[in-house]
């Protein structure tokens, strides 16, 4: 049997993405061009956000950074290897929790060691661990119905993790959290990033999100999308729970929030809303 990672193993791997587009229905008499080529390298154990408008190829570059996707033209490399399969060690998240309503809490996380055949004793005491780190003890044997929305989304995030990937890719995974809610998720996801620091791509439309999480940001524009703007964040880890009004944090939101009003993507947004937007 395979067995999982430890944490004394390595952290990420470094991937890149180079020249890489999309067209859907190439073949076809309208052919759909949702990725216009990118170019994006990600060092090993950084935490990268892709922000822009919904449909600018956000979610279709992360399903073929996974191997799920085929690329229309360029190569992507993940530890130095194409992709030209889905990848094995990488853990997924995507908005809708997708858990099994007929398996506890604790059986959905032990869903990756049924399936890809790892040493269960092995991930059933990660799984523990990670259940006490975001304090769902409680929680371990209930269902998913019995669980409130936050819940959910924390056994999702445990079943993310619980395998220790070398890549982590998310897809808006709080977007259907209210926003007290976000807040604590995004740090606990924080938290547990930084004890290994996998290389992550997170998806999402939150600026503030994006810059309380990230190591940079990677902002595209709209359908079909490319890249504006590379943003380096350098704010101190761990950050807080509430960036608030700290200019250092609200430089970055402004930022980003002026190349959506150049695209129009935003309209009409003066320096003092686009913080509370």
């Amino acid at each position: 049997m395979t067995t999982v990672q430890g944490s004394a193993g390595r952290s990420g791997v470094p991937i890149s993405i180079r020249n890489v587009s999309k067209v859907f229905g190439e073949d076809t008499e309208k052919p759909f061009r949702a990725l216009s080529p990118v170019d994006i390298e990600i060092p090993a154990g950084q935490f990268i956000s892709i922000v822009g408008a919904s449909g600018c190829g956000k979610s279709t570059l992360m399903l073929m950074v996974a191997g799920l996707l085929k690329r229309s033209s360029g190569e992507i490399l993940c530890d130095g290897k194409p992709v030209d399969r889905p990848i094995t060690n990488v853990g997924i998240a995507f908005q809708d929790h997708l858990l099994l309503d007929f398996r506890t809490a604790f059986e959905n996380v032990m869903l990756h060691a049924d399936i890809r055949g790892l040493d269960r004793e092995t991930v059933a005491a990660r799984a523990r661990e990670l259940f006490q780190q975001l304090r769902l003890e409680h929680a371990m044997n209930k269902y998913p119905r019995q669980l409130s929305g936050g819940m959910r989304q924390r056994v999702s995030l445990i079943r993310t993790l619980v395998h220790e990937p070398d890549v982590i890719l998310m897809d808006e995974p709080f977007g259907a959290l209210d926003a007290l809610t976000r807040l604590q998720v995004r740090t606990d996801l924080e938290q547990l990033w930084l004890r290994r620091r996998p290389t992550v791509i997170f998806i999402t439309h939150s600026v503030e999100e994006a810059v309380g999480l990230s190591d940079r940001i990677i902002v595209m524009s709209p359908s079909p999308g490319e890249v504006v703007d590379d943003i380096t964040v350098e704010l101190p880890r761990p950050r807080p729970i509430v960036l608030g009004d700290a200019p250092e944090f609200a430089s970055y939101v402004d930022r980003i929030h002026q190349h959506f009003e150049r695209m129009g993507v935003l309209h009409g947004v003066t320096p003092q809303t686009r913080m509370a937007s």
